[in-house]
């Protein structure tokens, strides 16, 4: 009950204007803190739902490969230059951000993860690679603005955000494999 506490206080935090204004006025900070944080408190929230409602992750995400997908989805959709537009521009969008990320992303992701095999889990990450590897490209490549309410430097700022965390996850996935976790537990 406390995760969901504290997920709900986040995301109401993250929704007070003043703290909204300010993470949306800076594009890598929209993009690489807010979202991702929107996401988290999801995932903190995912133990109520699940205790709530253990049939309908039983019955709808029994492998955890729905659930991954709708991560996925959610995910990919934002990181589209013209939904971080549509966000700032339209109310409703903006909600559906604050629903969305929590709701679709989060509590999925949380459900979904530990339901599958290092494989599938490999696979997201790949996934990952390539979508943060093209939008990275494309926010730096572009010469002209995506997005309506940023700068083209802040928009190559983002791209090299979303390449730098690429890399961290080639990292990773090195690390993971040339290491053997046995010797550290």
């Amino acid at each position: 009950m406390k995760q969901l506490v504290y997920g709900l206080l986040i995301i109401l935090f993250l929704a007070v204007p003043p703290v909204a204004n300010l993470m949306e006025s800076v594009m890598i900070i929209h993009m690489h803190m807010q979202m991702p944080i929107l996401v988290f408190a999801g995932f903190l929230m995912a133990r109520f739902f699940q205790i709530r409602f253990p049939s309908f992750f039983e019955k709808w995400n029994g492998n955890g490969v729905p659930g991954i997908l709708l991560f996925l989805i959610m995910v990919s959709y934002w990181t589209i230059p013209r939904a971080m537009d549509d966000a700032l521009t339209s109310q409703g969008m903006e909600v559906f951000k604050f629903i969305s990320l929590p709701i679709l992303a989060g509590i999925p992701l949380n459900d979904s993860w530990k339901k599958l095999k290092p494989i599938g889990k490999n696979i997201i990450f790949y996934f990952f690679i390539a979508l943060f590897t093209a939008m990275g490209w494309l926010y730096i490549e572009t010469p002209v603005q995506l997005c309506n309410n940023y700068l083209v430097i802040e928009q190559i700022t983002l791209g090299w955000g979303f390449v730098t965390t690429a890399i961290c996850i080639v990292i990773y996935l090195l690390y993971t494999a040339f290491v053997d976790k046995s010797q550290y537990e």
